[in-house]
């Protein structure tokens, strides 16, 4: 998309020439610019058929231009060959506790669909973070952190169409909510959407818990799916893992870590009905073990991880698997700058 190749060029011209602006208090005001870039390679575990992909040449720029307003771009160059324009979005803090944000991004809903290319545990996302909510949209959020409680509160009202459209009008609405409770090392999250892609109302639920401590790293996470109207059975969707990771000393690599994961949902639909005006399921009942390694080189603001996963898949006897959803293994070379 060259509009979106244009845009970022010019973000970046800009960048250059605020290098030289100064500082007039705590807050920097120079543009920070940003990205990822994963490179990978598959094999299918049955019948060795592999590939190469350029799963994402992510740029942002985010940074301040008053000491209350803080702004946000974000385009993928290579999103498996496509290019997208992801995020754009200002913010306005109010008495240091709360927060105004308008524009396009991830609606505040769910814990590991929040995670991005250069936070990803794992080479491929879960079935929550992939499938059941992976959702942008435009919209206002409204983010509250509580005094004296490490309690945050966030909600938004969003339009019910795509990313691609912001022209049409609707009597509908998407909603979203999300609530995260801080007690170290135990992070305690829930959440309530309610979205419309077609013509079929969806209410969603979340809760999760996150334990980080030390070299641990662990979460569990529960997604329930309800369409109104008994228009499709209710979705159930879960994802559970474990990181370790440890020092080790080399010349290069500065960090090993192993991961494993368990994650599966029940039948899922998008939401969006076919032409006899029914919802389908656009995922079987499916259930994955992943396990993987990553090691770890950082220098200053860059980091380098290469990783490798592999995931096999459960689904039932009468299922026939496509490719696109078999056994597999993954390695990668993730940079982040």
């Amino acid at each position: 998309m060259r509009v979106l190749r244009y845009i970022l060029f010019a973000i970046c011209s800009f960048s250059a020439l605020c290098i030289s602006a100064q500082e007039t208090s705590s807050i920097s005001y120079v543009p920070r610019i940003g990205g990822v870039i994963r490179g990978r390679w598959e094999m299918l575990t049955d019948g060795g058929l592999n590939k190469f992909a350029l799963r994402n040449a992510r740029v942002n720029l985010r940074g301040y231009i008053a000491p209350t307003i803080d702004y946000f771009f974000q385009g993928d160059l290579c999103n498996n060959g496509k290019s997208v324009f992801l995020d754009g979005w200002a913010r306005f803090t109010l008495f240091n506790s709360l927060k105004i944000r308008a524009g396009q991004f991830r609606i505040p809903f769910g814990v590991d669909p929040f995670r991005s290319p250069a936070t990803y545990i794992f080479a491929n996302r879960s079935f929550i973070g992939r499938d059941l909510d992976n959702i942008r949209a435009v919209g206002v959020s409204v983010a509250y952190s509580v005094p004296r409680i490490p309690l945050t509160l966030e909600a938004g009202v969003f339009n019910p169409n795509t990313i691609n459209d912001h022209s049409e009008w609707s009597h509908d609405k998407v909603f979203a909510s999300k609530a995260s409770l801080r007690l170290d090392p135990i992070t305690l999250t829930g959440g309530f959407q309610t979205i419309i892609p077609d013509l079929v109302r969806i209410n969603m639920a979340d809760v999760a818990v996150t334990f980080n401590h030390g070299s641990w790293l662990a979460e569990v996470e529960y997604m329930y799916k309800h369409y109104t109207g008994n228009t499709h059975d209710d979705c159930h969707a879960y994802n559970a893992f474990v990181d370790y990771s440890l020092p080790i000393k080399t010349s290069l690599f500065e960090r090993l870590s192993v991961q494993a994961r368990a994650d599966g949902s029940t039948p899922h639909s998008t939401g969006y009905r076919n032409a006899d005006g029914k919802l389908v399921d656009n995922q079987p009942y499916r259930n994955r073990l992943t396990v993987g390694a990553t090691l770890t080189y950082k220098f200053e603001r860059v980091r380098c991880d290469l990783r490798i996963n592999y995931e096999n898949y459960f689904y039932h006897h009468d299922y026939i698997v496509t490719d696109s959803r078999n056994d597999r293994v993954t390695a990668e070379l993730v940079l982040v700058f």
